[in-house]
């Protein structure tokens, strides 16, 4: 997808328009310029994931590139083309990534703190043999390691447990 210098030396070449900079023309094509900042767009998201964010606006400046290949004097319609054409390339690409929900478990099961739980931090429980971050369901209230919990819901990859003497009571 990533095209070599010698092509873009070639498509600079090729087409004779000029982008006009702080008054003075600058000998870069519109197209060189779309097809510069798809690619690096693209390669954006090789390093920083975006969820195809990047990656689909770099997809949709490759192809204004070409559009403006061919008509070079619409600089407005190629933005408003790369704008409609990179929204809908996100659009599409979201309903491919799954939602995050929460998970409520169908009856509290038991587990046990590793670590402490501090009021409104988190902190680390073996829950159906594996070390699960953990949170207490009561914002204000600590949670001692090694003590019985229950696992009342889970928030992703964090479970939300509550102490088993509230539970149980004394």
């Amino acid at each position: 997808m990533l095209l070599s210098l010698g092509t873009f030396a070639w498509l600079a070449k090729t087409h004779s328009s000029t982008f006009a900079v702080a008054g003075g023309p600058l000998n870069l094509s519109l197209s060189l310029i779309w097809l510069v900042a798809g690619s690096l767009l693209c390669l954006v998201e090789l390093w920083i994931p975006t969820a195809f964010t990047a990656f689909t606006m770099g997809l949709a400046a490759i192809l204004v590139a070409v559009f403006a290949w061919y008509f070079p004097a619409q600089f407005g319609l190629q933005v408003f083309l790369w704008m409609l054409l990179a929204t809908g390339g996100v659009i599409a690409t979201r309903r491919l990534l799954p939602n995050r929900k929460v998970s409520i478990l169908s009856a509290p099961k038991q587990a046990e703190t590793l670590t402490e739980i501090l009021p409104g931090q988190a902190g680390r429980v073996i829950y159906e043999g594996n070390s699960w971050r953990a949170l207490c369901e009561d914002e204000k209230l600590a949670i001692p390691p090694h003590q019985k919990v229950y696992v009342v819901r889970r928030e992703g990859t964090t479970l939300i447990v509550v102490p088993e003497h509230l539970v149980i009571g004394d």
